[in-house]
């Protein structure tokens, strides 16, 4: 875990509420391994009203350009503030935080689901998993066309399925409802959004006996395990998100009863 300060490469707004944001270590510095599934924690600049850092899942690492991205969605203060932090100015970071989803070592087919802004660590995945050798799915939903997000990086990396609640992309509904769930089978899925989502896709992986990693989204305040703001009901007892998560393997959850 590092505090550091990062330059904005680049901030591009990608729809009517998330931002893409591109950093660099400020001291040109390497960035350090992270893996798919953790995140970070941003400090909130020029604001009178936002104490806390904000939970952001890491969308990717590209080593080439020493980035990482960041996938921003504007639900307050505090992310809308980050959201408006322009090119060459500085953001400090705690990174990475949390645990991963975990890299197969042998040959499968895996679906990777993800709901809105909660397809952020999926881009990440689905590039490990390339570089592994492995040809992933996605599976993105959405409310609309406009909130699936970063679909020629997806597609880039996999085959991409999409479900709109409005039939604007892809199949009319939710992601639980596309054909492919019908048509194919998968030795593994990952999935992250929603809770309601990932429930509904908790419970298609354990009544088709597929093995299912989940990302949660749990309110998290400090991302230390102190506040006890993110706490998760499990098979092992309460648990903190943000340090024995936030990957979580359906079988360690409540969800299925």
């Amino acid at each position: 875990m590092k505090v550091l300060d990062f330059t904005v490469r680049s901030n591009e707004q990608l729809n009517y509420q998330n931002n893409l944001i591109k950093v660099t270590p400020a001291d040109n510095g390497t960035l350090p391994e992270m893996s798919p599934g953790q995140f970070v924690q941003i400090l909130v600049n020029n604001s009178d009203n936002v104490f806390l850092r904000r939970p952001i899942s890491i969308n990717l690492v590209d080593k080439e350009k020493n980035e990482m991205w960041l996938l921003v969605q504007r639900v307050g203060e505090g992310t809308r503030k980050i959201c408006e932090t322009p090119a060459r100015e500085t953001l400090n970071i705690i990174f990475p935080l949390g645990n991963s989803f975990s890299i197969p070592q042998e040959e499968g087919k895996f679906l990777l689901v993800g709901g809105g802004v909660g397809a952020a660590p999926m881009l990440f995945l689905g590039k490990k998993l390339r570089e592994k050798g492995f040809s992933p799915d996605f599976l993105l939903g959405g409310r609309s066309q406009r909130d699936i997000l970063q679909l020629s990086d997806f597609e880039a990396l996999g085959t991409v399925y999409c479900t709109t609640e409005d039939g604007s992309l892809g199949e009319k509904g939710f992601v639980t409802h596309h054909s492919v769930l019908q048509k194919s089978r998968y030795d593994f899925i990952y999935t992250c959004g929603p809770k309601p989502m990932m429930v509904a896709v908790a419970k298609y992986a354990h009544s088709n006996k597929t093995g299912c990693e989940v990302s949660l989204e749990n309110l998290m305040a400090c991302g230390f395990g102190a506040c006890l703001c993110c706490i998760e009901k499990t098979t092992r007892g309460n648990l903190c998100s943000c340090t024995d998560g936030p990957v979580f393997n359906i079988n360690e959850l409540t969800w299925i009863d």
